[in-house]
């Protein structure tokens, strides 16, 4: 090899040309070789990530096309959505790749981009043509790729379709298969005209269900769905057993048919008729029929009355009463029996108005020329009617005025239910909830701020118990009032949820004094179109707690030694307990001054205003001599563990009525006191004293039966206490000196 020793940069131009060096030997050769590395570097990377991921995609592929559909809803879905997601992750990895790539071909391009008279070197023409041929081959990739995956998801789609036709076929048949064979045995026709519809809508629910069923098979294979070989057939066996099932149904039809259109007639003689004829009859007042106008007047009305019976199918009772032999369900008999009943009472009372309008009349006698030769006869008795007797006249309302009370009250006390929720609704609604409402925030004073449980307490847990449960409890005695009084015993925990709103009432009532004059408020009313403002509303859940037991009053007014009046009067205790409880504790929380908690002093018996004179052995007095001193006025609250002695303070602040408050004075321990029933020249005054009558209490209560309840309940809690102590030897000899005064 010959080798050529150069002095200088000038000779090597002698034998290279300058075209073909670079700038660092004085040559016009574009080239950097650090930028050739990088782009080298850069492009062999590119190429490493489209053949990774193509062999992704390849592995994916591979994956997709051996895998097993599955043969269920459940695990079709999960196969289709894991798929999915790998799916979207691989795109994902794929658009990364493509975004690489172009954002190598720009740096190689760069020089051109820059200048226009740049020319790209044989080495960056070549780098660019390395980097187009492999994003060519990365679109080819996700090409065949991207089709692959749309036949593949649509395959996956329409297994899951295919399991869900099979899912559904099974469900049908069975339903169907077993209605088919409840066919033949088939004797429900329902016990009401609610219960009739039912039936039939159930019916034909199902027939539609198959027939939609076999619809939707066709159109799966209109689709052309993957698996028409195994639709088809199902297809055709649903038609085949919906048409089997109809041809069964149509006979069952005519009977359920029937049925309905006897069960409305009878809805029409039940709460038509018959309930228009109790009220007319208890409307025709007793004393307007003992005249024999009066009489001939209600007879009048009563066979106006008769005549429509026709309107409803009852000219013939008998026959009425024949055709429903077939549907002699319990309610179909209740209601035949209504008819009965009704059919009589009018039968007697025409029986007694016929006879006060029958005229008692007497032959004409003839007048004597002479009066004075003329036998003397006795004055003609009165024609007038003879007044009803006692008899006859509870037979005219007793039975009726009965039951059209009870219908009444019934029917008051659901429709006043209804618009009680109708009410509480609109407050949650109308203004709690706009409280949270961003558009009003604005309107909302400071004070009220976060103060929606203060303001309104737990009147939406109110609303729940009344809405969800209570309402369509109290529904359900439209058909047996004799439950009303369960009713309200099985609730009576439920019904506890108003202790603790009337114990927040103060606090509500406080806030609604500082903020009920707030543009909030008057908004909210306006958008509500109530004439009341929201105090008003506010005061519905105590007086609807208090309307109840006026409700069982009456009730028991008119059901006395029926079904159910045992547990009305227990219902009607159990309510005015509740009262009683509510309103004892209104009093209790208003309590000021005691350092304890009263809610640690057992459960609240008793409250009242009264007189009481004190006496203390340290000042040897005696108790016989304080009647001449003024009384002090103490409101006292009766716990099982304490008695409190209080005063009551009454305020008045701007001009609003404000509750009593009652400041705590001194208390008793329950388990150190004693008692005396009786004090000497009043018998509305007791004693209570206390240590050995080292205390005590002359208390003078406002009547006789006041005194009474207070000292039997006062009894009760020192003899529970003292069955309490049975046993131990040292609680007894406590007691007993302490009972003895000692």
């Amino acid at each position: 090899m010959k080798i050529i020793m150069l002095n200088s940069v000038s000779d090597l131009h002698g034998y290279i040309d300058k075209s073909q060096l670079t700038r660092e030997l004085e040559g016009t050769l574009e080239y950097g070789h650090s930028q050739w590395i990088h782009h080298r570097t850069a492009i062999e990377n590119f190429a490493m990530t489209v053949k990774t991921t193509a062999q992704m995609l390849q592995t994916f592929g591979t994956d997709l096309a051996e895998t097993e559909l599955p043969n269920d809803v459940q695990c079709t879905e999960e196969l289709l959505s894991s798929h999915t997601e790998h799916h979207n992750k691989l795109k994902d990895e794929l658009k990364l790749a493509v975004k690489q790539g172009a954002t190598l071909l720009t740096c190689i391009r760069e020089p051109v981009t820059r200048s226009s008279t740049s020319k790209l070197s044989p080495d960056e023409l070549e780098n660019v043509a390395t980097v187009e041929r492999l994003l060519a081959q990365l679109d080819e990739t996700e090409k065949a790729f991207d089709q692959f995956w749309s036949k593949h998801h649509l395959k996956l789609e329409q297994c899951l379709q295919l399991r869900h036709f099979e899912h559904d076929f099974r469900e049908v048949k069975l339903e169907l298969d077993n209605l088919m064979d409840a066919q033949a045995g088939f004797t429900d026709i329902g016990d009401s005209v609610t219960r009739v519809e039912h039936l039939l809508k159930e019916r034909k629910q199902l027939e539609e269900k198959g027939q939609s069923l076999a619809l939707h098979g066709d159109q799966l294979i209109q689709n052309n769905h993957y698996a028409v070989d195994s639709i088809r057939p199902k297809c055709v066996e649903l038609r085949r057993i919906c048409d089997d099932f109809t041809n069964e149904t149509k006979k069952k039809y005519d009977i359920l048919g029937k049925s309905l259109e006897l069960h409305k007639q009878l809805d029409k003689v039940s709460k038509q008729w018959c309930d228009a004829g109790i009220y007319l009859l208890a409307s025709q007042a007793v004393d307007k029929c003992q005249s024999q106008e009066g009489a001939e007047t209600a007879l009048c009305d009563i066979e106006k009355f008769l005549g429509t019976a026709k309107e409803h199918q009852l000219s013939n009772p008998k026959e009425f009463y024949n055709q429903f032999n077939m549907i002699l369900t319990a309610n179909v008999q209740k209601v035949l029996q209504k008819l009965e009943d009704v059919q009589e009472m009018f039968d007697k009372r025409q029986v007694s108005l016929k006879k006060l309008a029958a005229k008692q009349t007497r032959p004409v006698q003839p007048v004597a020329p002479h009066p004075e030769s003329s036998p003397k006869r006795a004055s003609p008795k009165s024609t007038r009617p003879a007044p009803l007797s006692k008899p006859q006249r509870e037979g005219f309302q007793t039975h009726t005025h009965s039951v059209l009370t009870v219908l009444h009250i019934i029917n008051e006390l659901i429709e006043t239910e209804r618009v009680y929720v109708e009410e509480l609704q609109s407050i949650i609604e109308g203004y709690a909830s706009e409280m949270d409402n961003p558009d009003l925030i604005h309107l909302i004073p400071s004070a009220l701020q976060n103060k929606k449980e203060v303001l309104f307490g737990n009147l939406p847990e109110i609303y729940e118990f009344h809405n969800r449960i209570f309402l369509k409890e109290l529904e359900n005695c439209i058909e047996n009032p004799e439950l009303l009084g369960r009713c309200f015993l099985k609730r009576k925990e439920d019904l506890q949820v108003y202790e603790k709103y009337c114990q927040n009432k103060l606090r509500s009532e406080a806030l609604w004094r500082q903020c009920g004059d707030s543009l909030f408020f008057q908004e909210c009313q306006h958008k509500l179109d109530h004439k009341l403002s929201l105090d008003s509303y506010l005061l519905k859940p105590v007086q609807r707690i208090t309307k109840y037991q006026l409700l069982l009053k009456e009730m028991l007014k008119c059901s006395k030694n029926s079904e159910g009046t045992a547990e009305l009067e227990e219902a009607l205790a159990t309510m005015l307990d509740i009262i009683k409880s509510v309103n004892d504790s209104m009093h209790q929380i208003a309590i000021t001054g005691y350092e304890g908690d009263v809610h640690e002093l057992g459960k609240l018996l008793m409250q009242g205003s009264f007189n009481v004179w004190t006496d203390h052995k340290k000042g040897h007095s005696k108790v016989k001599d304080l009647a001449r001193f003024k009384p002090m006025q103490r409101h006292l609250f009766l716990y099982t563990k304490i008695l409190l002695f209080c005063k009551k303070r009454d305020e008045n602040t701007d001009g609003h009525e404000k509750s009593p408050s009652y400041s705590f004075k001194n208390s008793l321990k329950m388990s150190t006191v004693g008692i005396t029933e009786n004090v000497k020249g009043d018998n509305k005054k007791f004693e209570i004293w206390y240590n050995g009558r080292e205390e005590v209490y002359i208390i003078q209560a406002s009547s006789i039966e006041l005194k009474n309840i207070w000292v039997s309940e006062i009894r009760k809690v020192l003899t529970g206490q003292l069955e309490a102590c049975r046993g131990r030897t040292q609680c007894v000899i406590f007691v007993v000196l302490q009972w003895l005064g000692i």
